[in-house]
């Protein structure tokens, strides 16, 4: 029987759950509120097994945005599958959240020549990026990145088409130059991405370590001391 995989995407403001049984498509909930993530998710998961007429007990195993993304988002996410998989004795898969945005944009657009570059954001003109291309390769390590007028100019240079995507690349609009190389998608985060990326793994039972496993937050969050207001 193909496996059954629930899958949770927490990194960015809105979260998502789907289901897929092998390649196929099973079901999708997606949270109307942004960073409700604490109050809907358990209701969320629940109610796409629900839909599908099935119980957490059909499960093979949980696939989880592995980031980077929010700090407290990805956290939220991560405990709630974490828990999930103790208590159903299924595996937990992480998926990379940069690679499944960037594989999604490749298929729907059927690139065959450029540079994808999908970004989430990380306030202010900061978002976090790696750079693929068309073959899914990532070409530009994990980082976070300023994105300033003169970012992409080595590549605009030799002619090399971009594609951002992500819900960092609508900012950068305004601070970019405009170039007919340039090209803006507008795709978001999505739990529906992380289907065929956690479908390998599972066939591969490349599985990540239950007690070990933490998101990629790219950097750490800037946790400040709170003022003493009394004394």
């Amino acid at each position: 029987m193909l496996p059954l995989i629930l899958h949770i995407e927490t990194s960015t403001e809105i979260c998502s759950v789907a289901l897929s049984r092998g390649d196929e498509f099973v079901g999708y909930v997606v949270s109307e509120q942004a960073m409700d993530h604490a109050a809907r998710l358990t209701l969320m998961i629940g109610e796409c097994l629900s839909e599908a007429g099935l119980t957490p007990r059909d499960l093979s195993a949980i696939s989880i945005s592995a980031g980077p993304g929010s700090y407290t988002a990805l956290r939220i996410g991560t405990s709630v599958a974490k828990g999930m998989c103790y208590a159903l004795g299924v595996p937990l898969i992480a998926v990379d959240t940069l690679g499944s945005l960037a594989a999604a944009a490749i298929s729907e657009l059927s690139l065959t020549d450029a540079i994808v570059v999908p970004m989430i954001d990380a306030r202010r003109m900061e978002v976090y990026t790696t750079f693929y291309d068309t073959s899914g390769k990532a070409i530009v390590p994990l980082h976070s990145m300023i994105v300033c007028e003169a970012t992409f100019d080595e590549y605009l240079a030799k002619g090399v088409q971009i594609v951002l995507t992500g819900n960092g690349a609508e900012k950068c609009r305004s601070v970019l130059p405009e170039s007919p190389l340039l090209h803006y998608y507008p795709l978001a985060c999505s739990a529906r991405h992380m289907i065929s990326a956690a479908r390998t793994k599972f066939a591969t039972q490349v599985f990540a370590d239950l007690v070990g496993f933490t998101p990629e937050y790219c950097k750490q969050p800037n946790i400040t001391t709170p003022k003493k207001i009394f004394s």
